[in-house]
Order: C-alpha cells, then structure tokens, then sequence
C-alpha cells in the first residue's frame, strides 16, 4: 500500500506535465494558425495527433477558448476568425497597457535596469538580419517585456504576455513590413527617453512605435490569410 501511495504524487505530476505540454502545443497552433480560422476542432483527431488521450486535449481546448483563441460552439469549439475589429482592440489595449508599464517604470525603474535594458536591445541589433521573423518578434517582445518587469507590476506583465501571444501572428506579418531597422530605431529612442528621464518623450516613441492604423491591420491580416491557405495547399 506504500508503495502504491507512493506513486499518488508521481503520477499526477506526470499527468500535469502531459497537460501543460499538451496545451503549450495546442496554443502554438492556434497563435501559427496551424488550426485555420474558424475551423471547428475535434478532439479525437487532436488526440490522435498529439499522442494523448482526449482528456488533456479537452482540459487544454477549454483553457484556450478562456485565453481568447477559441470560441464554443454547438459541437465543441472553433480557432477564432482573424477579426479585423478584434486586432484593432487588442492593438488598442496593448498601448494602453504597455504606457502603463512605461509611466510606471518611470517612475521606479534603477539606473541598473535601463542600463540592462540599452544592453539588451544592442544584443537583439547583433542578430543577423535573416534571422527567421518569428525570433525577431521574440526579441521584440523580450524588450517591451523587460519595460513590464521594470514597472514592477505583475499583473500588467501578465496581461502584456497574454496580448502579445493573441497579436502575434499579425506582429510576424507586421515585421516583415517594416523590418528590423526601423523597430531597432524605435527601440533606441525609447531607451534614451528612460535615461533622459523624458517621459514625454519616451511616451510618444512608444506609441507610435506600437500603434497600428486599421489599414495596417486590414493588410496584415489579407496577408496572413494568404499565406494560412497558401500552405495548405503545399
């Protein structure tokens, strides 16, 4: 009987672990749009293709919709279409929060932590310029992040993490538009702004930098659709 209780906590960690895999996978899926806008998933099918029972594809499926990449339906769930209005305000919210990490960091970030925030971004201008978009948008979201962790305010940093895993694939589209240098740039200004204690400055760099006009948006989106059903036809 020890024994066996003895492996209570082993098993459920390995169900945990299994779980928390299952869903990492399944929300990169959704984030790629591995599964396609508006395509109504079945849990057999994901269960067969990740190798898992349906349990933790169902545990996962009910997680993503409250993380805003699904919504129910009569049968299940379906990938959220990509919206045009919903990018718009989660692009909205994004300013809203990330000027908030910004005011704050202001406000209490050390001379230590701007400094290894300038450090930061000259390691990101060292990355070859065809590095895949994907890691580009990463050391992106790495700078920004770092912004977050300076206001030291974890909920604002959840939130930031949580919009940035629902806008990613627009960014990815995005960077390709604009490319490396300009964000760089962006990036510089806004470090300089927190050295110089501008935050006037720093608070427009910022909004501009991640703000997207609706047609910006409308372009990203037509190309991301492209590119979705171009690649299912491969």
């Amino acid at each position: 009987m020890q024994a066996t209780n003895g492996m209570k906590p082993l098993i459920s960690a390995v169900r945990r672990k299994r779980g928390s895999d299952v869903i990492s996978r399944l929300r990169e899926m959704a984030i790629s749009y591995e599964l396609k806008p508006g395509e109504r998933l079945n849990e057999i099918e994901l269960a067969e293709r990740l190798g898992v029972s349906r349990t933790p594809v169902r545990e996962a499926l009910t997680r993503l919709a409250t993380e805003g990449f699904l919504v129910e339906s009569s049968r299940g769930y379906v990938r959220r279409p990509l919206d045009i209005q919903e990018m718009l305000d989660l692009y909205e919210a994004r300013v809203t929060i990330e000027r908030d990490c910004l005011r704050l960091a202001f406000e209490r970030a050390s001379a230590e932590s701007i400094e290894e925030l300038a450090r930061y971004l000259e390691h990101s201008k060292s990355v070859p310029a065809n590095t895949p978009i994907p890691q580009l948008v990463e050391l992106d979201e790495g700078f920004h992040l770092r912004i977050a962790a300076m206001a030291g305010n974890a909920e604002l940093k959840r939130m930031l993490v949580s919009l940035n895993e629902r806008i990613r694939f627009i960014r990815w589209i995005d960077m390709e538009n604009i490319g490396r240098d300009s964000t760089q740039s962006e990036h510089a200004e806004i470090v300089h702004a927190l050295q110089a204690h501008d935050w006037e400055k720093g608070e427009k760099c910022l909004t501009s930098h991640i703000a997207l006009r609706r047609e910006q948006i409308v372009e990203a989106i037509a190309k991301g659709l492209t590119r979705i059903y171009l690649a299912e036809q491969r």
